[in-house]
């Protein structure tokens, strides 16, 4: 290790130990280490004592700065890996980062665009509007068109921090994973590997603009969600322009009362947007937490939702689209065979589970849950559980579905923060029931029809020339196997030949030996000549 990482790693520990999580360590040989540091350096005492062990997670990786915070937040989704003790507080991490030096942000972004700001931008404002703990936003005007933009650029020096961290974190992972049984299930290595992919995606604002490209254009007419516009001549991989956009926080509930939003319609439609993403689009703002929501101030008694910072994305192919449909309206109607029967046609878990087995473990779990009040079940621990529940049957992990899985519980949580009496599942089924009647019925029928239409005109041309080559193929074809089956017929006839001589052989041979054995002269030489001419003649029958 360079001396750079053992100083980092030595305040890894030193944190560590100050919020006392060597107490989440198994008591274990290899383990001995930070409990004997805690020991010997007395002045490391557990300074926050009277806080729960999620609490004080969630406060160390916040003190170890923006790497540790985002990989916190990574962690929160992973309710499947974390007790929701750790997962809820996780949760709550937020980018509570201090700006750098506005002078050097205009610098990094005059060195992305190859000139001074003031060539394309006006009035732009070195207070940084939002900080976070990749990048920061400045405002500004832009010239061409007196557009009021936003300009996001990431933090200077931010990519030798985030690959000094990680290369620490594959170190401890491994470690954890070879020496700690009980951790191998975390699968710690894995984690870190998707952390590191997911962070290096947001480093990248050329990716996040394309994202955010596709999304607006999505809902382009469609009044539920505004996604704004993001002007690509001016973005670079660390820097992104786009409209600035005025809202208010959807976690604002004061100020989305006090601004008369129809608060009831405003969750429903979190609702939609989600579904819609999902199974219209099968392409999902996989991070809408409470920072990157917003709510548009005009037409408050038909709300309108605003997204923001498109960096991660989630996508679904059509075969998981129909299972995952079909699975929830199976749990709609508890229908848990049907449920085990998919995940085992889908892939999700091996083809050899026991169906019967799998159904009752799904029974056993969902129906205490269904025992509550509909407009009391979350929607988002039914499918946690669901994977849980497959996990044991040794569901591998899909990737689109934790992120699915973490969206609709921001999803749900936002739905449910602005109307308690939110009822997901009635606003879901709707929804589901039509997108599986379209896929299934005579209008699935149509749209493939429609879907396949360009193609078939292009072919239909050239459909006579198909057709006379197809007929021409086949006669050459035909011809081919009886030019083979005539070969064939001659070949057998000259086996049955060489069969029938060799016979001839084989007798005289035996007739010599015979007369051989009785002492009749001449005899067995002529008929041992005789078997030997016999063989030739079948020798060359089978060479022919």
């Amino acid at each position: 290790m360079t001396p750079s990482e053992i100083r980092r790693l030595y305040k890894i520990t030193q944190v560590q130990l100050r919020y006392g999580l060597d107490e989440l360590l198994p008591k274990q040989p290899i383990t001995r280490g930070p409990h004997l540091m805690r020991k010997m350096l007395f002045w490391m005492k557990n300074e926050h004592k009277d806080m729960a062990v999620g609490e004080r997670l969630r406060l160390a990786l916040q003190a170890l700065g923006p790497v540790w915070i985002k990989f916190g937040q990574m962690m929160s989704t992973r309710r499947d890996l974390f007790p929701p003790a750790i997962a809820d507080q996780l949760a709550l991490l937020q980018d509570q980062v201090a700006p750098f030096d506005g002078k050097l942000a205009k610098a990094q972004m005059e060195a992305a665009l190859g000139g001074p700001l003031e060539t394309w931008f006006d009035d732009f404002d070195e207070t940084p509007l939002a900080s976070a703990s990749i990048a920061q936003v400045h405002t500004a005007i832009l010239k061409e068109n007196g557009r009021e933009v936003v300009l996001k650029v990431i933090r200077p020096d931010i990519l030798p921090v985030i690959q000094a961290d990680i290369k620490l974190m594959y170190r401890m992972a491994r470690i954890v994973a070879r020496f700690l049984p009980e951790a191998r299930r975390l699968k710690p290595v894995e984690v870190v590997r998707e952390y590191e992919k997911t962070l290096l995606d947001e480093l990248d604002l050329m990716r996040e603009a394309a994202n955010a490209i596709q999304l607006r254009r999505n809902f382009e007419n469609d009044h539920i969600l505004y996604v704004p516009e993001t002007f690509s001549d001016y973005c670079r991989t660390n820097l992104m322009v786009s409209e600035r956009i005025y809202g208010i926080q959807v976690s604002d509930l004061e100020g989305l009362k006090a601004n008369g939003t129809d608060l009831k319609l405003l969750a429903e439609r979190g609702v939609q947007v989600f579904f819609t993403q999902v199974f219209r689009d099968s392409f999902f703002h996989a991070d809408m937490h409470p920072g990157n929501v917003f709510v548009s101030y005009e037409h408050p008694e038909d709300p309108q939702w605003i997204g923001l910072d498109c960096g991660i994305v989630g996508t679904l192919n059509r075969e998981d689209k129909r299972y995952l449909a079909e699975n929830f309206l199976a749990f709609f109607n508890r229908d848990y065979r049907k449920v085990a029967e998919l995940h085992v046609d889908s892939g999700w878990v091996p083809h050899d589970t026991n169906v019967d087995e799998f159904e009752f473990a799904i029974r056993t779990v969902c129906e205490p849950i269904f025992e509550k009040p509909l407009c009391e079940i979350s929607f988002g621990h039914v499918l946690l559980n669901l994977f849980n529940t497959a996990r044991r049957f040794n569901m591998e992990v899909q990737p689109q579905l934790v992120l699915l899985q973490k969206t609709l519980l921001y999803v749900e949580g936002l739905g449910r923060q602005l109307y308690p009496q939110l009822d997901l599942w009635d606003t879901a089924k709707p929804f589901l029931e039509q997108w599986m009647s379209r896929q299934l019925g005579p209008q699935a029928v149509i749209n493939a029809i429609k879907e396949k239409a360009p193609f078939w005109a292009e072919k239909l041309p050239e459909l006579p020339e198909l057709v006379y080559d197809s007929l021409r193929q086949g006669r050459q074809v035909n011809q081919r196997l009886d030019t083979m089956y005539q070969e064939f017929m001659q070949s057998r006839k000259q086996h049955n030949r060489a069969r029938f001589l060799l016979g001839v052989g084989a007798t005289l041979l035996v007739t010599s030996a015979i007369l051989y054995s009785n002492q009749v002269e001449d005899l067995p030489l002529l008929a041992g000549s005789a078997a030997a001419c016999s063989w030739l003649l079948a020798w060359r029958a089978f060479n022919k």
